[in-house]
């Protein structure tokens, strides 16, 4: 059979016979949870959380862990939040999530205390394995540790640890951890300077 090849930047890949099946797609060991939680918190996220309304941010943090997360006090939730499971997600004290925040918890996303994820920042805990015909999941947790801020419009990839005070600055994508009080910028973000506090 004949070697076919591309060449992209003056490199040349092989390129594989086979090609992307997305009809034998499955979730591999992705589980949801019960159908049953699944279609209430549906409902639930919906019309509370990703609603417009501004319902009170104790019946958010109520109904977060009533559905199994665990959350700390003083969570302040903005409007059009989505949080795909939140029995795979972890709160710590005094935390901002900001309006049209998409934490797609696949994975455990684990938020330390007085985490600040500014508006439409995207937590994303699944990616495919594009190496294979079927696409499967290809799935990593989340780590933001006390004081880190994840600035607007910015994404979080699978398997990041944004390590304690790190920002994230807007409109950047965190495809590799964040070092301890590290700003970093761009994509893929890099490191700009330190974080200095004044006070």
């Amino acid at each position: 059979m004949e070697t076919k090849t591309a060449t992209y930047d003056k490199v040349t890949y092989p390129v594989t016979p086979s090609a992307t099946d997305l009809s034998a797609f499955n979730t591999g060991s992705y589980k949801a949870g019960p159908k049953w939680k699944v279609l209430s918190w549906y409902f639930v996220n919906y019309f509370i959380f990703y609603s417009a309304l501004p319902w009170p941010y104790g019946v958010k943090s109520f109904l977060l862990r009533l559905f199994g997360a665990k959350v700390g006090k003083g969570l302040v939730i903005k409007t059009k939040v989505r949080i795909k499971n939140p029995w795979r997600l972890n709160i710590g004290d005094h935390c901002w999530i900001g309006e049209s925040v998409w934490i797609d918890n696949l994975e455990d996303v684990s938020i330390g205390s007085h985490v600040c994820i500014s508006q439409e920042a995207l937590l994303l805990t699944g990616n495919h394995d594009y190496t294979k015909a079927d696409f499967p999941y290809r799935l990593g947790k989340i780590v933001l540790e006390d004081g880190v801020w994840i600035g607007a419009k910015s994404v979080v990839c699978p398997g990041i640890t944004c390590r304690s005070h790190s920002i994230l600055t807007v409109g950047s994508i965190a495809s590799k951890d964040l070092e301890a009080w590290g700003i970093y910028a761009g994509n893929p973000a890099a490191f700009v300077r330190a974080r200095i506090m004044k006070g």
